[in-house]
């Protein structure tokens, strides 16, 4: 039978267990999709951690909760789609309202210091044991990326005003981006194989794809609209976007300053379009191109 509490700390306390309920079945259904043996059994080991806080909480408030699904789901699903040293992370980075809570119950429950404390330290040690493949290319990853973010907007911006319609912009970009990614990928290739590095190909393949998707995303306004001034604003507003989302997954996954990397890409990635599109200006009206 649980103890007699007050309603605010019972309020507290089931907060606590619910969130640790939740965290368990996190855990659990990451260690399920994830393919690496190692990171999977790290993963079912944190969670048979938040599993043991759940049940203590349980017998302090004598209820059983049920995980927030929603929550799961989307958390498995973030997980997916950028892997788990990103989700575990960002999942750190919200501790901070229930460490509060935990704060609160300490006086009450003297024991929950030393869960709180053993919990933080125990998934900090755990945390570090992953190695995802993903973050091993990162480097490469961001090659392409930024070589694809500056010189596709520039060469982007200046076909605009150098050439006609949007389709024969979008052909341009394409041969030029393709073209690039290719360009890219073998330089990678060729330097890594020049340093006797063992990952010269896998490297070269992220650094290839990263430049393809990219050239892809930046080129679809060009296919789907006949305005090409239009087509040129939503390329550098996707543009933008991307470097957004890529500098949080870095921030996050890195634990590398988001601001400063997001504005010097910015910086750089509009510079560039910017110069290009005045060249393009230039070029038409000294060549007499209609």
């Amino acid at each position: 039978m649980a103890p007699v509490i007050d309603k605010k700390i019972a309020k507290a306390a089931l907060k606590v267990q619910h969130n640790e309920v939740t965290e368990y079945f996190i855990y659990f259904r990451l260690g399920k999709i994830c393919k690496d043996p190692h990171n999977a059994e790290v993963l079912h080991s944190i969670g048979d951690e938040e599993l043991a806080h759940s049940k203590y909480w349980e017998s302090k408030t004598g209820v059983t909760v049920k995980p927030n699904r929603i929550k799961v789901f989307f958390t498995v699903l973030t997980a997916r789609i950028f892997g788990l040293t990103f989700t575990l992370k960002r999942m750190e980075r919200n501790e901070g309202v229930a460490q509060k809570t935990y704060d609160e119950l300490i006086a009450h429950f003297p024991e929950a210091k030393k869960i709180s404390d053993d919990e933080a330290e125990h998934e900090q040690k755990l945390l570090k044991l992953l190695d995802e493949e993903l973050l091993q290319y990162v480097g490469s990853i961001v090659l392409g990326l930024n070589d694809a973010l500056v010189e596709l907007t520039g060469a982007l911006a200046g076909f605009t005003l150098a050439l006609g319609g949007t389709r024969l912009i979008s052909l341009a970009g394409l041969i030029t981006g393709v073209s690039a990614a290719f360009s890219m990928s073998a330089s990678d290739y060729l330097s890594r194989k020049a340093e006797e590095d063992p990952r010269a190909a896998r490297s070269a393949l992220y650094t290839g794809a990263a430049y393809i998707i990219t050239v892809m995303l930046l080129i679809l306004p060009f296919l789907f609209l006949s305005n090409k001034f239009l087509a040129l604003g939503i390329t550098l507003a996707a543009a933008v976007f991307i470097i957004f989302v890529f500098n949080y997954y870095l921030s996050v996954a890195k634990e590398l300053n988001f601001r400063r990397r997001f504005f010097e890409m910015i910086f750089i990635s509009l510079g560039v379009a910017s110069l290009s599109f005045g060249i393009g200006f230039v070029l038409k009206n000294v060549l007499g191109v209609d």
